[in-house]
């Protein structure tokens, strides 16, 4: 009886962390497809940026899951995209800052805020776009200063030409940065009642009891 009971139990972590890598993976995915098939490139002379969904999906994933493994399912979503669609260059900075987005997102859904079902609906929605914003707004000034450094720095690329870059960039990031928090939002307190119902909701990679 106590062999039964033991194996049993010892099956559910294994479960959790199937589960877990899983909804990872989808949202990897999302993250990849947010990028690849809804971008609008901008070229900047011989190079380019981009405003995309894909970061939307970046913070859906750090909401979700919490902020490694929501960190993890944007920065390899998102580099895989950089490096199918012309962005490969970028792809090293696109894993440092999609993982530091998740990171912080994180930190302030479920670290700081510690949202959970018994906390009011008002409660969730206010932190949800608090959380957002917080990585989003890392991004805005995030990317165009690691973007210049990286490009002008490691890639050789000429020092007004980066510049050009990195100023394109900051308007686009920051476009992107205020319909990923919309679209992020939305799409979070719309999942959270039926993902609660459904026993898959997870907050910093626990579900939520």
């Amino acid at each position: 009886m106590n062999n039964k009971t033991n194996h049993t139990q010892g099956r559910g972590p294994v479960s959790a962390n199937a589960g877990t890598l899983a909804q990872a993976a989808l949202l990897a995915a999302l993250c990849y497809i947010g990028f690849q098939f809804f971008r609008f490139d901008i070229p900047v002379g011989t190079e380019r940026t981009a405003i995309h969904f894909g970061n939307a999906f970046c913070v859906l994933a750090a909401l979700l899951l919490g902020g490694v493994w929501g960190g993890l399912s944007g920065a390899v979503g998102m580099t895989i995209a950089d490096l199918t669609s012309g962005y490969a260059t970028s792809a090293p900075k696109t894993f440092l800052l999609k993982l530091c987005i998740g990171l912080i997102v994180g930190l302030i859904a479920h670290q700081i805020a510690h949202i959970s079902k018994e906390h009011t609906r008002a409660y969730i929605v206010r932190w949800t776009v608090i959380a957002s914003a917080g990585g989003m707004i890392f991004n805005i000034f995030a990317d165009p200063i690691v973007g210049y450094f990286y490009q002008n720095y490691l890639l050789g690329v000429p020092q007004d030409l980066a510049s050009a870059l990195a100023k394109i960039g900051a308007a686009a990031t920051t476009v992107n940065a205020a319909t990923s928090v919309l679209i992020a939002s939305v799409l979070y307190c719309a999942l959270r009642p039926i993902l609660l119902k459904s026993g898959l909701l997870k907050t910093a990679g626990h579900k939520v009891s």
